[in-house]
């Protein structure tokens, strides 16, 4: 499991960090390229906790695949609507995913490499308060939901690397 659940970090690092630069690059307004690219992002969430609840079983992980596929669909109808509704649905997607995973990566703690999870967890659940508060600003922009990938980008890469590192020193110890 802790291959599997590696390289799929290091995949989710790549995806947002990608994500992350292509949206800043275009999402200066609410366009269909914008839409497609804000649906794609809890869609890539619903493979990625598919992969990942084959690895290591998880009920909560089949959750967090309903509440993103809702997420992908609320932000497609939320996209016709502009940026305030964009705001409100990312964010209580945001919060929601993030206690699934601050959960889920609680219970894995023993595995290693799981702090940045946790840490990540608690703040997508902070995050998107702030995305669903910000939806009521006089000028509510994209730019913080964008932001919102390059930590959790980060928080994967930190786990990749230390999942890793544990699985050296278990190996070794044997």
């Amino acid at each position: 499991m802790t291959a599997t659940l590696r390289r799929l970090y290091f995949v989710r690092f790549a995806f947002a960090i990608t994500w992350a630069a292509v949206m800043l690059a275009i999402a200066d307004e609410l366009n269909p390229l914008v839409v497609t690219l804000l649906v794609a992002y809890p869609l890539f969430d619903v493979a990625a906790a598919v992969v990942d609840a084959r690895a290591g079983r998880s009920a909560l992980l089949y959750l967090n695949i309903g509440i993103s596929s809702l997420a992908a669909i609320g932000l497609a109808v939320a996209g016709t609507s502009g940026i305030p509704a964009v705001l409100r649905v990312w964010g209580a997607w945001a919060v929601v995913a993030g206690l699934v995973q601050l959960i889920v990566a609680v219970r894995r703690r023993a595995m290693g490499g799981q702090w940045a999870m946790i840490l990540s967890g608690g703040i997508s659940v902070l995050a998107g308060a702030s995305f669903v508060a910000g939806a009521s600003a006089a000028n509510p922009s994209l730019t913080n939901a964008i932001g919102y990938a390059i930590p959790g980008a980060i928080f994967f890469l930190i786990s990749a690397v230390r999942l890793g590192r544990t699985a050296k020193e278990t190996a070794t110890a044997r």
